[in-house]
């Protein structure tokens, strides 16, 4: 197995250009901040971005935890990867990287500002600095079951290959170390929330009564309703629904798993 590193200071845009440098050197796989990701899957490992403080996070990429050290060394003796580049801040990070999971010796470090240029690199520290995003290098749809509760966007960039468009995605969050406090939605808010979504709807008459169910990857919703005369009600619910998780999860991060709701009366 060849080793890579890709070195810069924290805010630098490592994971926004593991994959360019990664598919440049024919590598598969990257370790980056806890995760082992490979193509557009993460394959093993957890976050370092779900921590709730810097600490932690730098404890968690370092796989200091046992059992996530365990799991990801597992994965990648399943895996059997010819070449596989870790990302840190420093050389030192690295090297304490690799004996972690047991890796052979580093081939190359790459530096940053060999594969960034200075505008790249000055865009990615003031992203980090003034806004607090922190870029994961999977689309979000493999991630967001694991960031409920988080500000969460997809990142879409568009390249040429020959005649072919290439589309990579990945994804920006806002750890909750990246900001003094912490934030939550009360579930009075989330109710507010799905009324509004109701006078939207002209055919649904009344929200006769809202429950919501916590869990750590989301919450699930289950309404009570009554509705006007209608000949599609089917319809009409589907397009309730579509329109909850779209206001819930864009305007407060959190996951919306389920979206159960139930006639109890038509009105005229």
């Amino acid at each position: 197995m060849q080793v890579y590193a890709l070195v810069g200071t924290s805010g630098t845009g490592k994971s926004y250009k593991a994959f360019v440098v990664a598919a440049e050197r024919g590598i598969d796989y990257i370790i980056d901040d806890g995760l082992l990701i490979g193509g557009t899957r993460v394959y093993a490992g957890k976050s370092a971005k779900r921590e709730k403080t810097k600490l932690a996070s730098v404890k968690r990429a370092l796989f200091k935890d046992d059992e996530h050290r365990e799991t990801v060394i597992a994965a990648i003796k399943e895996l059997k990867p010819k070449k596989i580049m870790l990302i840190g801040t420093s050389i030192k990070m690295i090297e304490e990287i690799g004996r972690s999971l047991e890796l052979p010796a580093i081939q190359e470090i790459i530096p940053i500002e060999s594969v960034s240029t200075e505008r790249e690199i000055e865009m990615a520290k003031k992203s980090r600095k003034e806004d607090g995003k922190h870029v994961i290098p999977v689309p979000t749809l493999e991630i967001k079951k694991d960031f409920s509760g988080y500000f969460i966007d997809s990142l879409k960039i568009f390249g040429r290959k020959g005649k072919n468009t290439d589309v990579e995605e990945k994804t920006i969050i806002r750890p909750t170390f990246s900001y003094m406090g912490k934030y939550e939605v009360s579930k009075n808010v989330l109710i507010q929330m799905i009324n509004i979504c109701a006078s939207k709807m002209e055919r649904i008459n009344k929200i006769l009564r809202v429950r919501i169910e916590n869990n750590a990857t989301g919450i699930h919703i289950n309404i009570d309703v009554s509705v006007k005369l209608a000949t599609r009600i089917d319809l009409i619910m589907g397009e309730f629904q579509k329109q909850i998780i779209e206001d819930i999860e864009y305007m407060t991060g959190i996951n919306v798993l389920s979206v159960n709701i139930t006639v109890r009366g038509i009105a005229r």
